[in-house]
């Protein structure tokens, strides 16, 4: 498989939720934010993503994690899929995990490296971005779109 702009699958552990989404890039990112680290039972990986087509909506749950984001995840399950905006538009996080091939994908940025954990770190070089960065650029983006 080849990502960035090519259209991936996945789904959740029992199989009650499959979707499919438009890589947006060739990546896999990382947060390291406390809300990723509870709801994923780790750090939490995911793809930057567009277009995600889910089978059956109503296998989903939702919850509002903050006043700009929202996490999905399987009912049936509990599952950990995609963090999207709230507004409906814009960033869809897929969770790594959940793709059924994720090959070809670069691990290419961190972020809220500064909530971090100091018991583990990855290896290797890549964008890495405090939380009060991401904050910014989400700012940022968001002005740009009104």
């Amino acid at each position: 498989m080849t990502a960035g702009h090519q259209t991936l699958s996945g789904g959740c552990l029992c199989g009650s939720v499959r979707f499919t989404a438009v890589a947006a890039k060739a990546e896999m990112d990382v947060c390291h934010c406390s809300m990723c680290r509870r709801w994923s039972g780790g750090v939490l990986m995911t793809v930057p993503c567009t277009d995600v087509v889910v089978a059956d909506e109503a296998q989903l749950g939702i919850y509002p994690s903050s006043e700009w984001g929202e996490r999905v995840f399987c009912r049936n399950c509990g599952t950990s899929l995609f963090w999207r905006q709230r507004s409906g538009e814009g960033h869809v996080a897929v969770a790594f995990p959940s793709l059924d091939d994720p090959q070809g994908l670069a691990f290419a940025e961190e972020i809220f490296i500064d909530e971090k954990p100091g018991l583990y770190a990855f290896a290797g070089e890549r964008r890495r971005k405090t939380g009060e960065q991401v904050v910014a650029e989400f700012f940022a983006a968001q002005e740009g779109r009104s």
